[in-house]
C-alpha cells in the first residue's frame, strides 16, 4: 500500500524548479578545467595487509591544489585486468575500514573508496570562500556563485578520480562500476553522470537535490538542514532566498542524470526523512537510462537489507 501511494503522489514528479539554461556548459567547463590538471598521482602501498588484495593509497591533487585521497584495493597476485566498483560515503564521514572492501575485492573488483574532501577523511579542501559556512558543506561558497560551491569541487574530484583510475594498468575501463549511501549516493550518480565509461550505478537515497522542496519538508530533521541555519543567521529577511537557491540549481544532481548511460539500481526507505523520498524522485524520474527502484515501505535512512546482496548478484555473483 505505502508503494503504491508513493507512486501515485510522486511517481511522474519533475522538481520544483526547471534545470538552469547554461547547466550543461557549466560542467562541460569544469570537466575541462580538471583536465587541464593531467593525470598526476601517487599510489603507494599501505600498512593494511590481507591474503586476498594488495592495498594502496591513492594521492591526486584536484582543484585548488587540493591534495584526495581514496583507498585502492587490487585482487592479490594476478596480472588480468580487473573491472572496477568506486564506492562513496556519506556526509561528513570517511571511506571507512579497508576490511568493509574486501568482499568485493575477493570476487575479483579493484574497489575504489573516494574520501570526500575537508570531511572526516585525509582529503584537503583548499577552496576558498567568503560567506558562512555554519552546520555544513552545503552552503560552503553560496555567496560567491555557483563556481565557488564546495559540491562543485567534489563532482570535479569524482570526475578526475575516474580519469586517473580508468586509465590504471590492471583496470579494465570497460567494466567500471560505481556505489554509495546518502552523499554517496549523489555521488555514484555524479561518477556515472560524469564518466560514460561507468556501466552500473547502485545508489540508496541519495543526497543533494531538489533543494526548495528539502527546504520546505521538516528541513531541520533533514540532511538540509543547513539551509535553514544559512538563512536564520546570514539572510533572515531572506533577501537572498532567490540567489541562494539559482546557486546551488548547479549542484542539484536531478540535473545531472540525464546524461548517465549506465544502468541504475536504486533503494528507497519511504520512511525516510533525512533525504524526503519526494525529493529522490525529482531525480530518479530525469533518468534516462534502464533503471529498478527497490521500495523499503517501513524503512527510512538506514541500513536496507537485502540491497548489498542484489549488488552481489548483479555484479557477477550468479
Amino acid at each position: 500500500m505505502k508503494t503504491e501511494d508513493a507512486l501515485r503522489e510522486w511517481g511522474d514528479y519533475q522538481g520544483r524548479q526547471d534545470k538552469p539554461d547554461d547547466f550543461d556548459d557549466f560542467w562541460d567547463k569544469a570537466k575541462k578545467e580538471v583536465d587541464s590538471l593531467g593525470l598526476h598521482y601517487e599510489l603507494t602501498p599501505t600498512d593494511f595487509t590481507s591474503k586476498v588484495a594488495e592495498c594502496y593509497d591513492l594521492y591526486f591533487t584536484g582543484v585548488h591544489e587540493s591534495k584526495i585521497y581514496a583507498q585502492l584495493l587490487l585482487p592479490k597476485k594476478s596480472s588480468a585486468k580487473h573491472p572496477v566498483i568506486f564506492q562513496f560515503h556519506g556526509y561528513h564521514s570517511d571511506v571507512g575500514d579497508w576490511l568493509d572492501k574486501l568482499a568485493f575485492v575477493s570476487e575479483g573488483y579493484v574497489v575504489v573508496a573516494l574520501s570526500v574532501r575537508g570531511q572526516g577523511g585525509e582529503s584537503e579542501d583548499c577552496l576558498q570562500t567568503s560567506g558562512g559556512t555554519l552546520k555544513g558543506h552545503l552552503i560552503r561558497g553560496i555567496e560567491d556563485g555557483p563556481e565557488k560551491l564546495f559540491y562543485r569541487a567534489v563532482f570535479q574530484d569524482v570526475y578526475q578520480l575516474t580519469n586517473v583510475v580508468s586509465r590504471l594498468p590492471f583496470v579494465d575501463s570497460s567494466k567500471m562500476a560505481s556505489y554509495g549511501v546518502s552523499q554517496g549516493g549523489a555521488l555514484a550518480l555524479v561518477c556515472a553522470a560524469l564518466c560514460p565509461k561507468v556501466k552500473r550505478t547502485f545508489v540508496q537515497y541519495p543526497f543533494l537535490s531538489d533543494y526548495r522542496t528539502a527546504y520546505g519538508l521538516e528541513v531541520t530533521q533533514s540532511a538540509y538542514e543547513e539551509l535553514a541555519y544559512y538563512f536564520r543567521y546570514r539572510d533572515p529577511l531572506h533577501e537572498r532566498e532567490e540567489a541562494v537557491f539559482a546557486a546551488l540549481d548547479y549542484v542539484d544532481i536531478q540535473y545531472l542524470v540525464d546524461r548517465i548511460q549506465a544502468e541504475v539500481i536504486w533503494a528507497m526507505g519511504l520512511e525516510d526523512r533525512v533525504c524526503h523520498p519526494k525529493t529522490q524522485f525529482a531525480v530518479y524520474n530525469h533518468i534516462q537510462a534502464p533503471k529498478k527502484l527497490y521500495f523499503y515501505p517501513e524503512y527510512g535512512h538506514e541500513y536496507l537489507p537485502k540491497f548489498n546482496d542484489k549488488i552481489h548478484q548483479i555484479l557477477g555473483g550468479k
